[in-house]
C-alpha cells in the first residue's frame, strides 16, 4: 500500500508539472499571439543582429531564440542577450536605422595624395 502511495504521489508531481509548464506556454501564446517583433541582439557588447520577426517569437529554456525573419523568409534561431519588442495593432513598424559606412582612413598631412 506504501509503494502505491508513493507512485501515484510522484506520477501528480510530474503532471503538476508538466501543466504550469503548458500553463506558461499556453498564456505567452494567448498574450502575444501571433505578433510581430523588432529583436536586437548583442554578444559581449557588440550588436549582432537586428531585424524583425514576420509572427511569433519562441524561447527555449537555454535563452535561445526562434522566429521566421521577415527579411529573408528564414527561421532563424539566435543566442545572446536579446531585447524584443513586440508591435502593437495597427502599429506601422518604424525602419531600422541604416548602419554607418565605416570612415576612409585619413591620409597625412605631409604626403601627397596619389
Amino acid at each position: 500500500m506504501k509503494r502505491t502511495a508513493i507512485i501515484v504521489l510522484i506520477a501528480g508531481l510530474a503532471v503538476s508539472a508538466a501543466a504550469c509548464t503548458e500553463s506558461k506556454r499556453a498564456r505567452n501564446a494567448a498574450t502575444w499571439g501571433d505578433k510581430p517583433a523588432d529583436i536586437t541582439c548583442w554578444t559581449y557588447g557588440l550588436q549582432t543582429f537586428s531585424g524583425r520577426s514576420t509572427g511569433k517569437v519562441e524561447y527555449n529554456d537555454e535563452g535561445r531564440l526562434a522566429f521566421v525573419d521577415a527579411a529573408n523568409g528564414r527561421y532563424t534561431t539566435l543566442d545572446g542577450e536579446c531585447r524584443v519588442v513586440y508591435l502593437a495593432e495597427g502599429e506601422e513598424p518604424t525602419p531600422a536605422p541604416a548602419a554607418a559606412a565605416p570612415a576612409a582612413p585619413e591620409q597625412p598631412a605631409n604626403t601627397p595624395a596619389q
